[in-house]
């Protein structure tokens, strides 16, 4: 058998499919599941729309936690191959000479600071503290929007 290596892409055979998951074999030996969330960049309802038993996959190793237990990635295989091929054309602006300026998508950037490797433990724990405390804020005060329960 083997040995996985996360990060490497294989060839494999789907065995069973659940509703959570499929269970693929591994050429060469080994398997693993392919969680429900791996299988598409789209809402998946129904894997059975987008698997069948017996059908042949490209799945990339995403972990092995201490048991054993193999997670596998289908999408993560797509997302490689998308990265590798370059834009076939380039696009066009829109009609009137306008560029296509549309808003950032609201992504979570990290912050610019001092490297961890700069920083005492205590600054990094204060750093991490503080950020908590204003996620926990933030969650806070949306459940309480959520609930009704605004305090005055």
């Amino acid at each position: 058998m083997q040995q996985l290596e996360i990060g490497k892409i294989y060839n494999g055979k789907v065995k069973g499919i659940t509703q959570y998951g499929a269970f693929v074999d591994i050429e060469g030996g080994g398997s693993g599941m392919v969680h429900i969330s791996e299988i598409a960049n789209t809402y998946v309802s129904d894997i059975r729309d987008h698997l069948t038993e017996n059908q042949e996959v490209k799945v990339k190793v995403i972990g092995i936690n201490e048991a054993g237990k193999v997670s596998l990635s289908i999408k993560k295989v797509a997302e490689d191959n998308n990265e590798a091929q370059p834009q076939q054309k380039p696009r066009r602006p829109r009609e009137g000479g306008q560029n296509n300026n549309r808003p950032k998508p609201n992504v979570w950037e990290p912050k610019k600071q001092t490297p961890p490797s700069e920083m005492t433990f205590e600054d990094m724990m204060s750093r991490f503290k503080q950020s908590s405390e204003e996620r926990m804020c933030d969650l806070k005060r949306s459940t309480d929007r959520k609930n009704g329960t605004r305090r005055k």
